[in-house]
């Protein structure tokens, strides 16, 4: 008895069903867990999961809000370390 296009079909249908029936909520997720702190780049400070703008406006999340506070400058320290990284690719490649 072979397989058939139908057979195969039925078969991903119910499988792909009865998998994405399972519900987990971002409410269920974050219950029990520590705050997150972000910086929001639209009001410069630190802001958590109750006030947080949008994601599109912030940097995060970190797990202190002296971690937040530091969003700008660990940015800055990692374009430099990104920027020294790809200078010395580029030279190589010469």
């Amino acid at each position: 008895m072979g397989s058939t296009v139908e057979d195969a079909a039925t078969f991903c249908r119910e499988t792909v069903a009865r998998e994405r029936c399972a519900v987990h909520s971002y409410v269920m997720s974050r219950s029990g867990s520590v705050a997150r702190y972000y910086w929001c780049l639209r009001h410069n400070r630190v802001e958590t999961d109750a006030n947080a703008c949008a994601a599109r406006h912030r940097l995060g999340p970190y797990g202190s809000e002296e971690e937040a506070e530091r969003a700008l400058e660990r940015v800055a320290e990692r374009n430099a370390e990104w920027d020294a990284e790809d200078a010395r690719w580029a030279g190589e490649q010469n």
